[in-house]
């Protein structure tokens, strides 16, 4: 895995990856944060895991929402994330036992972005299923 990242303006940055797709990072609010994209990473990580476990369960996923609210040390540099929680919101003819273990299985076990957040912060879930 490679990929470049070059300065467009003070504090904005643009990644591009080896197949030529690109996010823009920077600070000051004038694109998504570098810790704002491990959030999403790890969300992304999360639902693209979620998506195949519930596939082989044979769970009907019509749609899939998440919000990620991360809590980094204030008193410290780095200023690591501490606690991290996902709220999945799913939709379709899913069972509610398949879900809790299919997002804990993509949360603990297979997402390698939160498995890398968890060595500083303790990841939480919880979901909800909608019609």
């Amino acid at each position: 895995m490679e990929i470049t990242l070059n300065r467009q303006a003070h504090q904005l940055y643009e990644g591009i990856n080896s197949a030529g797709q690109s996010i823009n990072l920077g600070g000051g609010g004038q694109a998504v944060g570098p810790m704002e994209a491990v959030l999403m990473a790890g969300a992304a990580c999360a639902s693209i895991d979620l998506e195949i476990i519930l596939q082989k369960m044979q769970q009907g996923l019509t749609a899939l929402n998440i919000q990620v609210k991360g809590d980094r040390a204030d008193d410290e540099i780095p200023k690591v994330f501490r606690k991290v929680h996902l709220r999945f919101q799913l939709w379709g003819d899913l069972e509610a036992s398949k879900v809790e273990k299919a997002i804990a299985l993509s949360v603990e076990k297979y997402c390698s972005v939160l498995t890398m957040v968890a060595k500083t912060a303790e990841v939480s879930f919880d979901y909800e299923i909608n019609d």
